[in-house]
């Protein structure tokens, strides 16, 4: 990399192109200086460059700022670009959506004016630009308050810009910027307050009011922009270095900023209902999603010393780093993303410490409703290079976080608590599996319902997936008694292993391995099995035996089991032609393979993807009897279903994509063809009369090559639109599936639920003690448990999932119902986007009148429906 790429990328960072300083004033008239000279260059890239900078490390953004401020002074033309060509990726921008560059974009503006290089009274254009289009967008009359994600959105860029440029602004331009505030108070009381039910962490249990009374997000940085303004715009989280620079930046031209407009939304629908509108405010939310959900996880004295703005900021920094050196961006060219990640973290520009805030930043979006906005394996690097980063302090914050949601796991949304376990068992694998278990092993005289014993169960089956048993069992030797949490030892359970075997099922297993070794075909073991099993035995017997054998020959490893499933998929098929069948089938999966979760998932997953299994059956078995009794106590039944249905979800998914590919290959066809038709055309008109007789005037060997090329043209037209046919055709079909299977989800729910509901209590409570609320279970004030400061390990245990005088006195029939409920919202909310299509069937043939209200709401609280 270029000494001046070197320069502008480590801008106000303690590096070796700087001498190893972190004086930002340095560091700016030192990049200033190569750049200045390097801009006397043709053909110079450093506009390309600093643009790119500044978008994808925005916490260096006021630096950036100043640095073209400091240009201006001596090259108008290159600032005056560098606003054009802001100004087009804004619009840009806006036209595609793209949150995340609009947000970035209106800060390097705010850097901008703030550095003399744009007019402020263009950027309050800018503002009331976003804001009069979220004005209307929320008018019942004029707009669609449907989509007013988007319109929060906007006024959240306008608001998030005046930490990094208010005071300027103020000066500048105080009756516009007053007039830009009016409006922003004026939009705030015509919105409707956004709710997080659905989308919270944790459960809303303490008061029943609790949701509708609390600020939701944007109302909540209202408040924070307005205790900076009274605080005279002062806060220590956003460098200034333009005041270093002050008699030159003065000295530069302010350029005018050209107009922006905002998108057109959807129009409203033309019968409007709540399912119409809960149809386009999905779409919007999705489109426009929240960037982060607060997560107070530790007690406020850990970082009550800051600003309510400066915890704004450093969130935005945290965010901005997450989201920008995730190893997808430009950056990866020029840095290490990985390493630079957690670097960057812990270098933020702010004079404080903020590890506590870090943590909950990092956990909020591991945790983040309805999804993270990256896979949480990526959490997971970034905590461990965070803690290797900061050995002294940040392993010890990431243990009172852990602790501190071990304590609230009862109140812990069920998709969350899986994240969770996920997250931790991964988290611990890479530390050798070390942790306090003794802390933990009063869990023991919980009933094994009760979630913080769940919790612990299953984040020592998935180590076990990681590691190996006996190294497990090691890793809890300073709390033996926990084994018992541990997954069974054994390995299969194969029917035909023991003496006491039947004995003509043993023989005909063996006869069966006997032919498996021998290469024997899919055809010839079919013929055998027809013959010897089930015109003898019964079909029972034949299903158990082939199934169990094969399993235990495919049992050495995933790669056997693949190709047992290869080779003879079709005996398999054979003998499970219905849905019942495909049960049996399951079941002697689970018999085989009960000592293992994890093989189970991935054998009835690998059967899946062979169509050996439907996603029906699969549903169906889950909520057999005997399974039903397990829904509160294992991961075991829902990571199968889990499975099942993501298995559908992406098919779907991949059919979209590659029918939107096919179209576009359609376009290109058919322009292919277009042109070379008339290519053709045009050298069949130039034609000659010789002695009365048309005769070609172009080469006849051109001829023949363009009559070809036209031929394979339109060939490919044919062909690629048959292909996109037949796509459509499987979508077609893949939809259609994804309704029954989720009609027959519901209903499973449905009839269980109001069984044991109805059984339970008959209304819409569910009671610990006789003063919970609706779904709750009381809870003692989460804010006044603190954390020991040598240890921070909680001095004092909520009552749910914690210990208390008499143990866990949530009942088993109520926290099976809890479970259940919980898993209804998560998977209502983690498929939204699939079953709204299909909401007004689910409607009709399942949300009746006689459905619990409990289950209800559960449902619509996954779907945010109102």
């Amino acid at each position: 990399m270029s000494s001046w790429r070197n320069l502008i990328l480590r801008i106000g960072e303690k590096c070796p192109e700087y001498g190893g300083t972190n004086d930002f004033k340095d560091h700016i008239e030192t990049c200033f200086g190569v750049v200045r000279r390097e801009l006397e260059q043709p053909g110079s890239d450093i506009l390309t460059f600093l643009l790119q900078c500044a978008e994808q490390l925005p916490h260096k953004i006021p630096l950036y700022g100043t640095l073209v401020g400091l240009l201006n002074v001596e090259n108008e033309d290159f600032a005056r670009n560098v606003v054009e060509n802001t100004q087009k990726n804004l619009q840009d921008a806006l036209e595609y959506g793209n949150c995340d560059r609009i947000r970035v974009l209106m800060r390097f503006l705010t850097a901008l004016v703030c550095s003399k290089v744009l007019q402020a009274s263009s950027l309050v254009v800018v503002f009331e630009t976003l804001l009069s289009s979220a004005a209307t967008t929320v008018d019942e009359e004029k707009g669609n308050p449907s989509w007013q994600a988007c319109a929060d959105f906007y006024i959240s860029c306008i608001l998030s810009c005046l930490p990094w440029g208010g005071s300027e602004l103020v000066e500048q331009v105080p009756e516009e910027i007053e007039r830009v505030m009016v409006g922003i108070q004026a939009y705030l009381s015509i919105r409707r307050r956004v709710s997080n039910v659905g989308v919270s962490v944790f459960e809303d249990i303490d008061a029943p009011g609790k949701a509708t009374n609390e600020k939701d997000f944007l109302e909540d940085l209202w408040g924070r922009i307005q205790d900076l303004s009274n605080n005279g715009w002062k806060l220590d989280s956003v460098p200034r270095p333009q005041l270093s620079f002050e008699a030159q930046l003065v000295a530069g031209k302010s350029h005018d900023f050209g107009p922006i407009s905002c998108p057109e939304q959807p129009d409203p629908p033309a019968a409007l209902s709540g399912i119409s509108f809960g149809k386009q405010k999905h779409e919007a939310e999705l489109k426009y999603p929240q960037r982060i959900r607060r997560l107070n996880i530790f007690p406020a004295n850990k970082t009550e010393d800051l600003q309510s703005i400066d915890r704004f900021v450093v969130e935005e920094y945290l965010l901005d780093v997450l989201l920008f050196l995730n190893g997808w961006s430009f950056l990866d060219k020029e840095v290490d993303d990985r390493k630079e990640c957690a670097a960057y973290m812990v270098g933020l520009p702010v004079p404080f410490r903020y590890e506590y805030l870090m943590a909950e930043t990092i956990f909020s979006q591991l945790l983040l409703l309805p999804q993270p906005p990256f896979k949480p394996i990526y959490y997971t690097l970034v905590i461990i290079d965070l803690c290797k980063a900061l050995p002294g302090a940040f392993p010890a914050v990431v243990a009172g976080a852990v602790r501190s949601l071990f304590d609230r796991i009862a109140e812990l949304d069920m998709e969350c608590r899986t994240r969770l376990i996920l997250w931790f068992s991964h988290h611990l694998s890479n530390f050798q599996f070390i942790w306090p278990w003794d802390e933990w092993s009063y869990v023991l005289d919980l009933p094994k319902w009760a979630p913080q014993r769940v919790f612990v169960q299953e984040v020592l089956e998935r180590e076990v997936r990681l590691s190996y048993w006996d190294k497990v069992k090691q890793s809890i030797e300073n709390a033996p008694a926990l084994e018992e949490l541990l997954p069974p030892k054994g390995g299969p359970n194969f029917k035909y292993g023991a003496d006491d075997s039947d004995k003509i099922e043993l023989a005909l297993s063996a006869e069966l391995k006997s032919m498996v070794k021998g290469r024997q075909t899919a055809r010839e073991v079919i013929s055998w099995m027809e013959g010897s099993i089930i015109a003898v035995q019964g079909w029972e017997i034949a299903l158990r035996v082939v199934v169990q054998t094969l399993l235990d020959i495919g049992s050495k490893s995933f790669t056997h089991l693949i190709t047992v499933l290869e080779r003879y998929w079709q005996v398999i098929a054979k003998i499970c032609p219905d849905q019942d069948k495909e049960i049996m089938l399951i079941n002697e999966v689970s018999l085989y393979w009960k000592n293992s979760a994890q093989l189970t998932a991935l054998t009835i997953d690998r059967m899946m993807g062979y169509r050996l299994l439907s996603n029906l059956a699969i549903v169906k078995w889950v909520f057999t009897p005997t399974n039903i009794e397990q829904f509160h106590t294992s991961d075991r039944l829902w990571e199968i279903l889990r499975n099942a249905i993501s298995k559908t979800y992406n098919r779907i998914t991949d059919l979209r994509k590659e029918i939107s590919y096919l179209k576009r290959s359609v376009l290109s066809a058919e322009e292919a063809a277009s042109k070379v038709k008339a290519e053709l055309e045009l050298a069949e008109s130039k034609l000659t009369l010789m002695d009365g007789e048309p005769v070609l005037g172009e080469n006849p060997v051109r001829m023949k090559r363009l009559k070809s090329s036209a031929e394979r043209a339109k060939e490919e037209v044919v062909s690629v639109y048959e292909s996109l046919e037949a796509k459509e055709a499987l979508l077609s079909r893949a939809l259609d599936e994804n309704e029954a299977l989720f009609l027959s989800l519901y209903k499973n729910f449905s009839n269980v639920l109001m069984e044991r509901l109805h059984g339970l209590l008959g209304n819409n409570m569910l009671r610990k003690s006789g003063k919970a609320d609706a779904m709750a279970i009381d809870l003692e004030d989460s804010s006044a448990m603190e954390l020991d400061k040598e240890s921070e390990r909680p001095q004092k245990s909520s009552s749910n999932g914690g210990r208390t005088g008499s143990g866990y006195s949530v009942g088993e029939k109520d926290q099976w119902c809890l479970s259940t409920l919980g898993y209804v919202k998560a998977f209502s909310r983690q498929y939204a986007s699939e079953i709204w299509p299909h909401i007004e069937k689910l409607d009709a043939e399942v949300l009746t009148e006689e459905v619990h209200p409990l289950f209800r709401k559960a449902v619509y609280s996954g779907l945010r429906r109102e």
